[in-house]
Parts: C-alpha cells; structure tokens; sequence
C-alpha cells in the first residue's frame, strides 16, 4: 500500500461507509457495513463498484464489550483478527491485533489522549457551534509492536465540517500481512469508536 491512506465517511449515513485513498488519491478500499446484523459483519471491497469483495470482517460474539474480529479473504483465508480490550477501552481505547491463527497479540493499538475523543464528542453536540467540532479535537490511535513497543502506525483524526476524515500513518517496518491487519483493524476501530462517541 502506499502511505499514508486517507479515510472519509459520511457522518450522516444509515450504513455506514468509509471510502479509502492512497497517497497519490487512488481507491484502495471501500468498506461497508451490513444493517441489522446480530453479530457484526463487515465488507471490504476494492472500491465504492463493489465489484471485487477483498474480505469480511465479522465478530466472535453478538454483544462486542470484549469482541473480537475475525479477518476473512474472499477465497476463505484467514487474514488475522482484532480485538477490544473491554475493561482496559472503558477510558482509553485499547485493542489488540493477532496474525493469522494465533492467540498471542502481535501489535497493540492504544489512544493516545482520551480527553481528545471527550471533547470532540462532547462539543460536538452542542447546538449549532457543534457542527465545528471536526475542526477543534483530533483523536490519534498508535499502533505499536507488542515485543519491541516501536510504533509502526498511527490513526489521527483530520479536520473535517460535514464528514469524518482520518489519516493512517506508516513509521516503522511492517510485512505486507501486518500492514493488511493493521489497516483492517483501524478500520474497525473507526467504526467500534465512532458508535462510542
């Protein structure tokens, strides 16, 4: 992939959607979510087309408090999985990415200033000024190597008046299957954060 990936939602959509651009602004995913599911299932395409699915997203349990999410390619190969730490994301959110078939996390992705997120939810639902609240409170995510602790990515929030925008930043070496989680597991973390505020 070709970083940083820029990533837009609409804040308004009844399904939600995220639409994913490379550096030089090329489609490099589109994500949606299926309505109405008791257990989370998610599809990830090509592009907005939905021409080509890449994979699936779905999770282990119906309620997610400490859910965890299993990646899926289109031919049935395990890509790895995501998973949110329950008591530890009460405050600070706190997840764990697995490579394929194994139970011992690879990386972790932890926030790195909750006030951000507190402010941005809380402004933003203030009457009229809280339209601007994408201007004001941007929350960053940085994933890190669980056995060396070096940062390899990290999730910022972008400025934004009418959509969410985000930027995922690549710092240190990764394969070309962690990067594939990687960015998996921030787009999940979008959607699971979003629904927290």
């Amino acid at each position: 992939m070709n970083f940083p990936l820029s990533l837009r939602f609409k804040l308004l959509a009844l399904s939600p959607q995220i639409y994913v651009t490379d550096a030089a602004q090329q489609p490099v995913l589109y994500v949606k979510q299926k309505l109405f599911k008791l257990r989370e299932k998610i599809e990830v395409f090509r592009d907005e087309s939905r021409s080509q699915l890449l994979c699936t997203i779905q999770a282990n349990k119906i309620i997610d408090w400490s859910a965890r999410y299993f990646f899926t390619a289109a031919d049935g190969s395990d890509l790895g999985s995501v998973g949110r730490k329950g008591m530890r994301s009460l405050w600070r959110a706190h997840y764990e990415i697995f490579a394929p078939g194994d139970n011992n996390p690879d990386f972790v992705i932890r926030e790195e200033n909750p006030w951000a997120k507190v402010g941005d939810r809380f402004f933003g639902e203030l009457p009229i000024i809280g339209i601007f609240a994408g201007y004001v409170f941007h929350p960053r995510y940085l994933v890190t190597r669980k056995s060396t602790g070096q940062p390899v990515f990290r999730l910022s929030k972008q400025s934004a008046l009418w959509e969410g925008k985000f930027l995922i930043e690549k710092f240190g070496d990764a394969n070309e299957q962690e990067e594939t989680s990687l960015t998996l597991s921030l787009l999940m973390l979008i959607l699971l954060e979003k629904r927290r505020g």
